[in-house]
């Protein structure tokens, strides 16, 4: 007897569901054709699959987002402000559907989900109108003949692995800053609400958004070789910045990068003692 196929849930904006991962512009699958199954937390009902990526999807996210990064820099902050009020705007026309999906995948109250679409919208909104204010200093000189300008420019590409409890805050409270301040974005969801960010990418494809996401699993590369599975990111010569909010995994990278870590990081604290 054949296992039912689920139904994808019932939304009025269909294609906000998606199964695929998005990177450079492209909705795929795992090299391997790998998956992994999403459950609903409350009936244990099997919503979907998503590719279940590895170290070389990873890299070649990164590059992608390397490459888009250089025209989202060349950008001015009037610009940058521009498009990410139009993303806030879509995701709160969105609403309904949105916060449909993270009760169906996530499981909090439909009430908390579509306030949680607000806060995440907020920080999109927010940064954005920062982007205008990136504003430099003039520092005073220790010479009559000298002059220290600090100008702000973006740093690299960013890399956000988030939680499942917050599976639209958590992406936004990250990508918001490293989009207001040009730099690119790959972002890695929860195995356990990964519809939440791919819908999120539906809508900043929407705008030729300039960040790639996809849901990975798997070993990663030489710098955080090794790591769980639910931990997968892979660090190159492009990656400048490393948002999380996982305790477990965050010790296990601060272990893979103890030389780099200033000894006041609170995982540094943890690790020694």
């Amino acid at each position: 007897m054949t296992e039912k196929q689920p139904s994808p849930p019932l939304l009025k904006n269909a294609s906000l569901f998606r199964e695929k991962a998005y990177i450079a512009g492209r909705w795929i699958g795992a090299d391997d054709g790998e998956s992994l199954d999403v459950h609903n937390p409350a009936s244990g009902e099997r919503i979907g699959s998503v590719p279940n990526m590895g170290e070389a999807e990873a890299v070649r996210a990164i590059e992608a987002a390397e490459s888009a990064q250089i025209d989202w820099r060349a950008r001015t902050g009037k610009e940058r402000a521009a498009v990410l009020r139009r993303f806030a705007d879509l995701m709160m026309s969105n609403q309904d559907d949105l916060a449909k999906l993270m009760t169906i995948e996530q499981g909090k109250p439909l009430a908390e989900s579509r306030g949680e679409i607000g806060y995440a919208a907020s920080f999109i909104e927010w940064f954005g109108e920062e982007a205008k204010r990136a504003y430099g200093d003039v520092i005073p000189a220790h010479q009559r003949d000298s002059r220290i300008l600090v100008l702000k420019q973006a740093i690299g590409v960013a890399v956000a692995i988030t939680p499942w409890n917050f599976p639209a805050a958590m992406i936004t409270r990250k990508l918001g800053p490293a989009l207001a301040a040009g730099c690119a974005m790959v972002a890695r969801p929860s195995d356990a609400t990964p519809f939440s960010a791919l819908a999120l990418a539906v809508l900043a494809a929407h705008l030729a958004f300039v960040w790639t996401l996809g849901s990975s699993t798997g070993s990663a590369d030489p710098i955080l070789a090794g790591l769980p599975s639910d931990a997968s990111v892979t660090f190159g010569p492009y990656v400048a910045a490393l948002g999380f909010v996982l305790v477990a995994a965050g010790s296990v990278w601060a272990a893979r990068a103890a030389d780099y870590l200033f000894p006041d990081v609170e995982a540094g604290r943890h690790l020694r003692d």
